[in-house]
């Protein structure tokens, strides 16, 4: 991680700043199209995260969000998942944003530690519904908003210390970033040029925001970020639209981007090196399991001791070995985390999310239902979280963060000691779920929310762009 210093070749290309040559990558997106492997990725997200979406409904903060959104009323433009009506199209980008990212089920770009569809798809979703936009313009348009989305956060990812400088500052860089790459998403779908999409990412700029505070000590504020990530985002663009304009050096200027939220310390390199030839969109990770991502290899770990037969019972001590920097994420405060009042803080705990392994889960390994409050408190869960540590392990620190590792030692009541080393994360391109999983979580998702056909009608969206190019409709299959 440098000040922000780059040398350039002279020419018109070197003349553009940072968010001037993201907005011509956008516009080009639309203009020549992306590629093959990039728009199923594109497709496969849009399924994924319709699913969370549906499936966050029962969430006291997804009603919320969602009567908030009704309540204010506007022009019917784009409908919110579950619903039957539509409202102005930030309004449904920011409820739809709200249920993506409430879940801890959505997609994880690493090293950045960056979620990006869960603000990127839902303003696509609702500018894409409002513009009657086709598929193959819908897909371009998150293509280029995910890459800038990761771009964005790589830049502010420091190498040396192997950790998102927006995190150490306290920042969500999901949302803080989402919001920018929101709205050159959005600015593509009203199909602002070159010119516009940057003068709408640069607006943007003003609106990002997210701390993170609540993953440490409660709350649940940080269901909201990717919901306002993408209403700033699709505000900027039709402010954009309308005549605004944002600085040109909106990201590395004195009082832009990269000062504001991290001093100045960026790596410039990160925003447009290879873009357009090397794509970050393919290698983002899906989630198998509803918790955080830092959790999923002790999970593997865990599914594949029960397959050998460790039973629950069998266990008299269990640590799990992790990344150093994400130890204060899944065991600390360690009484804390043995101890979860609720699904949500459950889905942040190393001892629970290995217990609940070896207990055996539902979906792909461990789904939604596994994570229910009442479940979480059990006796039975308690007595065993209470045996299981969480320490930094150093196999771990070589691999973290280009994947998410763990090893799980545990030592049975009759003196066995196993050992499962995950080091390689399913979801992963290493590990890539099929369409066939992709389609399962989706029915793990939605079962009990929506019929069958209307399930089928957002798995279809796999099978190529024609099931895109009516989003009204993919939008009323979330609805029943």
């Amino acid at each position: 991680m440098t000040e922000k210093t780059r040398t350039t070749v002279p020419g018109e290309e070197d003349a553009l700043t940072y968010v001037q040559r993201l907005g011509a990558f956008a516009a080009g997106c639309r203009e020549k199209g992306i590629p093959p492997e990039v728009e199923l990725s594109v497709r496969q997200r849009i399924v994924d995260i319709l699913g969370i979406c549906v499936a966050a409904q029962y969430l006291d903060t997804s009603e919320a969000a969602v009567a908030f959104v009704l309540a204010t009323g506007g022009v019917a433009e784009a409908h919110v998942v579950g619903q039957g009506t539509r409202v102005p199209a930030a309004q449904a980008a920011f409820a739809n944003g709200v249920l993506a990212h409430s879940l801890d089920y959505d997609d994880t770009h690493l090293p950045s530690v960056l979620h990006p569809s869960a603000s990127v798809i839902p303003a696509a979703l609702a500018v894409a519904e409002a513009q009657g936009s086709r598929g193959a313009e819908l897909t371009a348009a998150i293509a280029a908003g995910l890459e800038i989305c990761v771009r964005l956060g790589m830049a502010g990812y420091d190498r040396k210390a192997r950790n998102s400088t927006f995190f150490q500052h306290g920042q969500h860089a999901t949302s803080i970033c989402g919001a920018v790459a929101s709205a050159a998403t959005a600015a593509v779908l009203l199909d602002l040029d070159a010119e516009g999409i940057a003068h709408a990412m640069a607006i943007s700029v003003s609106y990002a925001s997210g701390v993170i505070e609540g993953n440490r000590t409660g709350g649940t504020v940080k269901r909201s970020h990717c919901g306002w990530a993408a209403h700033g985002g699709v505000m900027a663009a039709q402010l954009a639209a309308r005549g605004f304009t944002g600085p040109p050096t909106a990201l590395e200027g004195r009082f832009g981007f990269y000062q504001a939220f991290l001093g100045g310390r960026f790596d410039p390199r990160e925003l447009d090196d290879g873009l357009g030839q090397r794509w970050e969109v393919p290698r983002i990770f899906f989630k198998p399991y509803p918790a955080n991502h830092f959790s999923h290899a002790g999970i593997d770990a865990a599914i594949r001791l029960r397959e050998q037969g460790l039973r629950p019972e069998d266990v008299a001590s269990a640590e799990l070995g992790i990344p150093s920097p994400t130890v204060r994420t899944l065991g600390e405060p360690i009484g804390v985390k043995r101890m979860p009042e609720t699904g949500y803080q459950a889905q942040f705990s190393g001892p629970y999310t290995v217990a609940a392994a070896l207990f055996g889960g539902q979906g792909l390994g461990l789904g939604l239902a596994d994570f229910d409050d009442d479940l979480v408190r059990s006796r039975e869960r308690r007595e065993l979280m209470a045996r299981i540590d969480v320490v930094g392990e150093p196999r771990c620190d070589e691999i973290f963060p280009d994947q998410l590792p763990a090893v799980l030692r545990v030592t049975t009541k009759d003196g066995r000691q196993l050992e499962e080393a995950v080091l390689s994360n399913r979801g992963g391109p290493e590990r890539p779920l099929s369409d066939d999983e992709i389609r399962e979580k989706l029915k793990n998702n939605v079962q009990g929310w929506i019929s069958d056909s209307s399930a089928q009608r957002i798995g279809e969206i796999l099978d190529g762009l024609g099931g895109l190019d009516d989003v009204a409709g993919v939008m009323m299959a979330t609805a029943g």
